[in-house]
């Protein structure tokens, strides 16, 4: 086996990026993820690449089937996120994405609380630096706030981990529970990177303004790290179950009625994640690995639907559901990929959806979890709704938007034809692609049964056919320029709100506290050590002056030429002697 650990490999060989160009430049990116997964050929299970720092053992190479088969589609989205962002001449991108992708190969391959951590916190950076990238307000705007909700989930988790290891004396990662605050602390961090519902909407308002190839990176590494770290820390857990509902059902809602297309995605990934997060609360053999499968087959299909918007975005300059529409001449090869991309989210037979969701809606019924599967099944349709129907809809057919554009750069084409295949081969071929790959130990599953072929088919067809009656009938939401409120209104009028609460009130102390302390207190004291001295002498050279005879005129002036010393510092060598005999003389005392 390599003995260089695959994190170690993109996160050090990122660093490179900036000192090539053109295509020496793309073929070292390319040969980046090329070298890792041979690495990743090579791996065998074990624990690898241990270090001891400050007394704790270190593990970057925590290697099992759960983390292999994580390893495995993130080496492969990295590659193919380099082949669709080529022609990107900027460095900065490229060796944000590397770094982005190298944090979230460490989060899956780390075996300790502290390197799990590390990692963590630089997939927050990579992320950042994607949006900042496009150099937009809104991007700068966004790039702000995500590090910001990231960092709250950073400080969380952190504050759990500490906890943690002082309460168990290990900083191994395993299965953790929810049994105590430490643990909960740390369920809740993973949860942020989730985008479980309420805490979700980072995500919904980040990810759509990253830069055409850069979300391709973003919809691929922080959930699903998030569901690696659940279904490490937390399987079987119950709320699990139910927060999973939620997620694949509320975003239906949003997608359905939201312009922008990048959102309509960003929702969908939501939806599509919380259908991972049921199957590990199930957390059977065969749940987890329903969702060990969709997060495979996730990765591919929703990257290749963001890249088949950004390749019309790119091509386009448009990304509004209002200002698209009759593309399919003009962009055939993306059009056709789309709507793979469409078949494979909505789990048509022969699609890779069809080989990973079916496993999970399965399990939720063998453990008759019936809402739940209803639930599911209704997000189910949904799906095929928004990401299913409306995208491909909407951007290629449907009115004509008024663009005659040429076809996506080769290297977009690329890209997104080998995402595609990718679909068709797991959908057709699950059983000699994917499902060797599944980690746990479970009962042989076969999607292509007739009666999952059978129900599947028919929700779709009654599906689409809901569409269509609810398009012709004019009661389908139109689409319109609009901004939707969403969940993140709370912090982001919320913030306002507190900033202007802290800024009336703290102030209005820290400008009382400046009056009373800096201008009165502190003036008096300063007005006193240049004045009092002076006084002080004063108040005990006047009786000796009347001792010796001196008039008030001559007095007046002793005690204005005794200010003036006093001011300057400057005496006579006979009084500075008696001041300082007196000074010691008090010391001694004292």
């Amino acid at each position: 086996m390599t003995n260089i650990p695959p994190q170690v490999l993109l996160l050090v060989g990122a660093l490179l990026i900036p000192l090539l160009k053109g295509k020496a430049k793309t073929a070292y990116m390319l040969l980046l993820p090329t070298v890792a997964f041979y690495g990743y050929l090579q791996l065998e299970i074990g624990t690898y690449w241990q270090v001891t720092f400050m007394g704790f053992e270190l593990t970057l190479g925590r290697i099992d089937k759960v983390s292999l088969i994580f390893l495995n589609i993130f080496i492969i989205v990295t590659f193919i996120s380099v082949i669709y962002n080529s022609h990107v001449k900027g460095a900065m991108e490229h060796f944000a994405g590397f770094l982005y992708a190298g944090s979230a190969m460490g989060v899956i391959l780390a075996g300790d609380l502290i390197t799990f951590f590390v990692f963590w916190e630089l997939l927050t950076v990579g992320a950042a630096f994607l949006l900042l990238v496009r150099r937009t307000s809104q991007s700068l705007g966004a790039a702000v706030r995500y590090a910001l909700v990231h960092v709250f989930g950073g400080l969380i988790l952190l504050a759990g981990i500490v906890l943690h290891i002082t309460e168990t004396g290990s900083t191994a990662f395993t299965e953790i529970g929810l049994n105590g605050l430490a643990n909960y602390l740390i369920f809740f961090g993973f949860g942020i990177n989730c985008a479980w519902p309420i805490l979700h909407s980072w995500l919904t308002d980040c990810y759509p303004e990253s830069t055409v190839g850069g979300i391709v990176f973003m919809a691929t590494f922080t959930t699903k790290a998030a569901i690696y770290a659940l279904m490490r820390g937390f399987p079987a857990e119950p709320s699990l179950i139910w927060i999973g509902t939620g997620m694949a059902t509320f975003p239906i809602f949003y997608a359905v009625i939201e312009n922008d297309l990048r959102r309509v995605l960003a929702y969908s990934l939501i939806n599509q994640v919380g259908f991972m997060v049921v199957g590990i609360g199930i957390g059977t053999g065969l749940s987890m690995n329903g969702s060990a499968a969709h997060v495979y087959a996730d990765i591919l299909f929703k990257g290749l639907l963001f890249m088949s918007v950004g390749a019309v975005m790119h091509q386009t300059g448009k990304v509004k559901a209002t200002e698209l529409g009759g593309l399919a001449k003009s962009m055939p090869f993306t059009c056709v990929c789309c709507i793979v991309g469409a078949a494979s989210i909505s789990a048509f037979p022969l699609f890779s959806g069809f080989a990973s969701k079916s496993i999970i809606m399965t399990a939720a019924a063998e453990g008759h979890h019936t809402i739940v599967w209803l639930a599911l099944l209704f997000a189910s349709a949904g799906v095929f709704h928004h990401a299913g129907i409306k995208i491909p809809f909407f951007v290629f057919f449907s009115h004509d938007g008024g663009h005659r554009v040429e076809e996506a750069p080769l290297n977009m084409r690329i890209a997104m034809g080998i995402a595609a295949v990718g679909c068709i081969a797991i959908g057709t071929f699950p059983n000699q692609t994917l499902y060797p790959l599944l980690p746990f130990d479970a009962p042989a599953y076969e999607p292509y049964t007739f009666a999952h072929v059978m129900a599947q088919t028919l929700l779709l067809v009654f599906s689409a056919l809901a569409f269509t009656l609810l398009m012709t009938g004019g009661i389908y939401p139109a689409e319109v320029r609009s901004v939707n409120i969403d969940s993140d209104w709370i912090y982001r009028k919320g913030g306002k709100w507190v900033y202007g609460l802290f800024d009336k009130s703290l102030n209005a102390i820290n400008a009382a506290a400046h009056k009373s302390i800096i201008e009165d207190a502190l003036g008096k004291l300063g007005r006193f050590t240049q004045q009092g001295p002076a006084h002080i002498f004063e108040w005990i050279m006047t009786p000796y002056w009347a001792l010796k005879g001196k008039s008030k005129e001559e007095q007046k002036e002793l005690k204005v030429s005794l200010a003036t010393a006093a001011e300057k510092g400057t005496f006579p060598i006979g009084i500075t002697a008696w001041l300082s005999i007196l000074v010691l003389a008090l010391l001694f005392l004292f």
